[in-house]
């Protein structure tokens, strides 16, 4: 059986059971070739910009057997996929990358749930998914190698986010999971890092920095 880590779990868990799917920087592919394995998809669609890392997950999906329920396909972005996808993952990236996927692909997510974990701006995505007309079903948050990753999904709809909800998460402010304390606690030690920097350097953001370390301390405040 395919093993998967921490955040390449949590990616699985917010994927429904569907006919098709697609993993866009598909990369090595244990993600896709371990839905296609588990029968939670019935096919899977690997894409990536790189075909000598798309032909890493090729690799993968042969030495498992799977190749016949499984496309490769070297492109970028949504619009790159040769099949309609019920799920699609997009993991890895930075949130402008990604927002740009899927603005660039919005003709072909009618009916798509869109499985997503930014390396960096989590807040930038979810106010680009809001102004794109999307609405954020599902979060999650797991601590991995002393990082916090964080994935959400979204399907078409219309949302109206606070801005607490764009910092941290409709769905993680609601249900609160277990790492969502650390995690608000780290955002916070990294903001005020962040300040005293600003301050010192008499830099421009400062007080965006401190108007934002306001809201995670009222968010902590709330745990």
């Amino acid at each position: 059986m395919i093993e998967l880590d921490e955040r390449l779990s949590m990616l699985f868990d917010m994927i429904p059971p569907c006919a098709a799917a697609a993993d866009i920087g598909a990369d090595h592919g244990f993600l896709g070739a371990r839905l296609l394995e588990s029968g939670k998809c019935g096919r899977v669609e690997f894409l990536d910009i790189s075909e000598p890392s798309l032909k890493k997950a090729w690799r993968l999906v042969r030495r498992c057997n799977l190749m016949e329920r499984a496309e490769f396909t070297v492109g970028d972005g949504v619009a790159a996929l040769k099949n309609p996808a019920d799920a699609i993952v997009i993991a890895g990236m930075g949130a402008p990358t990604i927002s740009g996927i899927v603005e660039r692909g919005l003709s072909r997510l009618e009916h798509t749930r869109l499985v997503m974990q930014p390396n960096i701006g989590v807040d930038l995505l979810r106010a680009d998914l809001m102004r794109m007309g999307f609405v954020i079903c599902d979060e999650m948050i797991v601590r991995a190698g002393g990082r916090y990753y964080v994935a959400m999904a979204a399907e078409r709809g219309q949302a109206a986010y606070t801005e607490k909800e764009l910092l941290a998460g409709p769905v993680l402010l609601e249900k609160k999971p277990a790492d969502f304390a650390g995690y608000v606690q780290f955002r916070l030690r990294v903001q005020r890092k962040a300040y005293a920097g600003a301050v010192k350097g008499e830099a421009e953001n400062a007080e965006a920095l401190a108007h934002e370390i306001a809201l995670w301390e009222e968010i902590e405040q709330c745990l």
